[in-house]
């Protein structure tokens, strides 16, 4: 698809390109402090280091997704975990702004860049469709086919979304050669294209399960058609973003040098504890209080007063691999392909052991986090409560997959509403009747600037509210 950028005007320049000369909008649609041959190297870093600050920083991340799979409990400033919030707040307009304005956006003049080499593009193809997922899944319905097109973009369906990423993630697959040039600017996986190849399949078989409850005769077929060998197959292979040293550190570790309103939340704590999950003492740290001597995580959805009465210092905070300055932001790991095999095999797209797959997965999640003791993975697989039961797949690879997906909030946000495990309650102050958030507002802005295709998504898909389900949310 050819796209050309894309910038939402505000009300009084839409009202003044209406009334202009059609001759001039290019003009006025655009930036004069933009660099007007950008260099496509300099995009592609720019594309990775943003969208892994987006992906793992305040507004979607620590500051959304992670209190609504209660991964993290707000102990101040508790409205987003109590769903307190509206169209303007942080975790509804930053990964729409940033989504559109600035990744896709990049992305899109990568893509349209005569210097630009096939596999970079190819790259750029792969993660254009990766932002685009995230927007859907937290907003349902949202802008494709028109972005770039015009300044008030037509809304695709959630089905057209899915449907068009694996389109263009099969072009990327097509565009990444080893003989079609160097990926420039690249600092996730060091312009290595064999890599970038896998990541790509590896989106393929993500998304093609995604849709697998409302198409599964389509997901079987995509999904037959990939090759295991061609996906993610290590640890080492992991999507992620490392950071340095200030100011290009970890955003959560930025966080807690200057603020403190965040803890782990009960309902991990507590399932790990339950677990004897050897990842305990890497996602938290123990209280500082020296009299708190285990793991002790805050409950999400408290009043302000009753969240922050818990005791700062009687609650556990990310651990140290979470708030070290250069800890990654990892975005696509080996354990989610294996688990994503797990869930192919159950459903009968792909030959193998479901069973096996999954065992394979826990492992890989734990040796991501540094436990290899063959002794202490087998005991921990050894648990009732761990093994697999192929009678409620759901349950034992949702709840396997949320805690693998610790600090991945917007996956483990999709994760949890499509598979509906683990069972996650509502805090007692939180102001959905018992109910979680299954996605978020569109931004306060689209319904002034674009009110006319917002309204008609809205038609289509539900009211704008926080407990409308979205099209991949089936059960």
């Amino acid at each position: 698809m050819n796209m050309k950028k894309n910038i939402y005007l505000p009300a009084i320049l839409i009202a003044f390109v209406f009334a202009a000369c059609s001759e001039t909008l290019d003009d006025i649609n655009s930036n004069p402090n933009a660099t007007a041959n950008p260099n496509p190297a300099y995009l592609l870093t720019g594309v990775e280091k943003q969208g892994a600050d987006l992906y793992w920083g305040s507004s979607a991340d620590y500051g959304g997704a992670l209190l609504f799979v209660q991964h993290w409990a707000a102990i101040q400033y508790g409205d987003v975990d109590r769903y307190n919030f509206t169209n303007t707040t942080g975790i509804v307009t930053t990964p729409w702004n940033t989504g559109y304005t600035t990744l896709i956006t990049d992305l899109n003049t990568i893509l349209e860049h005569a210097d630009a080499s096939v596999n970079t593009k190819g790259a750029a193809l792969t993660l254009r469709a990766w932002v685009f997922e995230l927007l859907t899944e937290l907003y349902g319905e949202i802008p494709y086919t028109d972005v770039g097109k015009s300044i008030v973009p037509v809304y695709n369906t959630q089905q057209e979304v899915y449907a068009a990423l694996q389109t263009d993630l099969s072009q990327a697959l097509t565009s990444l050669n080893t003989t079609n040039g160097a990926i420039d600017g690249d600092l996730v996986y060091g312009g290595d294209v064999d890599k970038w190849r896998k990541f790509a399949a590896s989106l393929k078989l993500r998304l093609a399960l995604r849709t697998a409850d409302r198409d599964d005769a389509g997901a079987k077929q995509i999904i037959a058609a990939l090759n295991v060998s061609e996906l993610i197959s290590n640890n080492s292979e992991i999507f992620q973003f490392v950071y340095t040293a200030r100011p290009q550190n970890n955003p959560q570790e930025e966080h807690f040098l200057t603020r403190n309103d965040y803890r782990l939340s009960k309902t991990i704590v507590d399932k790990l504890k339950a677990l004897a999950d050897p990842r305990l003492p890497v996602y938290a740290a123990l209280p500082e209080d020296p009299t708190v001597t285990t793991y002790e995580g805050g409950a999400n959805g408290l009043s302000n007063s009753d969240a922050s009465s818990q005791g700062f210092d009687k609650l556990s905070r990310p651990g140290a691999y979470f708030l070290n300055a250069t800890a990654p932001a990892v975005i696509y790991t080996y354990a989610e392909v294996l688990f994503n095999l797990a869930e192919a095999a159950q459903r009968g797209y792909i030959s193998g052991s479901a069973e096996t797959y999954y065992r394979q997965a826990i492992t890989a999640s734990l040796n991501q986090f540094g436990i290899t003791n063959t002794t202490d993975i087998a005991d921990y697989l050894a648990q009732s409560s761990v093994t697999y039961d192929a009678a409620n797949w759901k349950q034992s690879i949702g709840e396997q997959k949320w805690i693998a997906f610790f600090g991945q909030g917007l996956d483990a946000f999709a994760e949890w509403r499509r598979l509906d495990y683990p069972v996650l309650t509502a805090g007692n102050a939180s102001l959905l009747n018992g109910k979680i958030p299954l996605r978020v507002f569109y931004p306060g802005t689209e319904q002034s600037l674009n009110g006319t295709n917002r309204a008609a998504a809205v038609a289509r898909q539900g009211e704008d509210l926080l407990t409308t389900k979205l099209w991949f949310d089936v059960h």
